[in-house]
């Protein structure tokens, strides 16, 4: 079992198109993904994230709040996609039949 009195360090990162923000934050053993949000500042830095509300994960691996932190994990701050990824390929591939259509009409 790891002494309770040793301190973690772990990486919070959000990121938008534009921007990334990494805080690294001291922890003590046995933190938890929630303590490491509230460590980070990042919901008073960054007004539109809301640390109760969004989905989070550990190493691109979505998690609970409460999942136990190890020294080195990165927890990532999920924000919504604009547009779902699945939709996207489906307009995408419309529009490559389309744009295959009109070149064999005009061919």
């Amino acid at each position: 079992m790891a002494d309770e009195s040793a301190a973690i360090t772990v990486t919070v990162v959000y990121a938008r198109p534009d921007q990334v923000w990494r805080v690294a934050v001291d922890l003590p053993a046995g933190s938890r993904v929630g303590d490491a949000l509230r460590a980070s500042g990042l919901a008073e830095c960054i007004g539109e994230v809301d640390l109760l509300a969004a989905p989070v994960g550990v190493f691109g691996e979505a998690c609970e709040r409460d999942r136990l932190l190890r020294a080195g994990d990165r927890v990532e701050i999920y924000r919504a996609l604009p547009v779902d990824p699945k939709q996207a390929r489906r307009r995408r591939a419309e529009q490559a039949r389309a744009a295959a259509k009109s070149r064999q009409a005009g061919a």
